[in-house]
């Protein structure tokens, strides 16, 4: 499929559809913060962290060698956590660590061979045990419906298709070097907890803008 071609600068052109509708996403409801009743939850951090959301993507692409549909399924999660969860938007305090959960989850459920939590946190620039707590919350926030198939798959990879011709793709940031001593903040120091909620149905919009 074209989503999963790799574009003139190596990387799977899914990384620019993303980076591109959840930037458009989380500076939405940034600006929407202070109108509407938003929970904060151990995915938020304290402060905006300084990587790109395309940047923090090519380098959990370049260093976590999980295929190309990991992304896609990782967007697919994200999709049913903010289905679920309509407290807690994707905004740019979020953004990021929940990129790397759906990501290790996805690489988890579709890869063959991943590596370990503990790798997924010195790629994402967290602890071994925030990444752990992050996963087992991810997984309680989507209820476990971890199944894609391949017609929600597809459907999917056209929409994020879709929502890249609809507006310009940012101006690519440069790639950070490999380095553990990449952090993208502390997060806030929230008590384990999850809301659980019906299961929603599976129909097809933009994450909870």
């Amino acid at each position: 499929m074209a989503e999963l071609e790799t574009s003139d600068q190596g990387m799977p052109k899914v990384i620019n559809f993303m980076a591109s509708v959840l930037e458009r996403v989380a500076e939405t409801n940034d600006l929407s913060r202070r109108f509407s009743a938003q929970k904060i939850s151990m995915f938020h951090g304290l402060t905006r962290p300084t990587i790109s959301v395309e940047s923090y993507l090519e380098r959990i692409f370049k260093y976590a060698n999980c295929s190309p549909s990991c992304f896609v399924v990782a967007y697919i999660y994200l999709d049913r956590f903010s289905q679920r969860q309509p407290l807690l938007p994707i905004n740019s305090f979020n953004v990021h660590r929940l990129l790397i959960t759906s990501v290790l989850v996805s690489a988890k459920f579709m890869d063959d061979i991943f590596y370990n939590n503990a790798y997924y946190a010195k790629v994402g620039g967290i602890s071994t045990n925030e990444m752990n707590l992050l996963e087992v919350d991810f997984l309680f926030g989507i209820g476990f419906q971890l199944n894609v198939t391949p017609t929600t798959f597809h459907t999917y990879c056209s929409y994020l298709q879709t929502e890249m011709l609809l507006e310009s793709p940012p101006m690519p940031m440069p790639m950070p070097m490999p380095s553990s001593s990449l952090k993208i903040g502390r997060n806030v120091n929230h008590q384990y907890c999850c809301i659980n909620e019906d299961e929603s149905t599976h129909q097809q919009h933009e994450l909870a803008v």
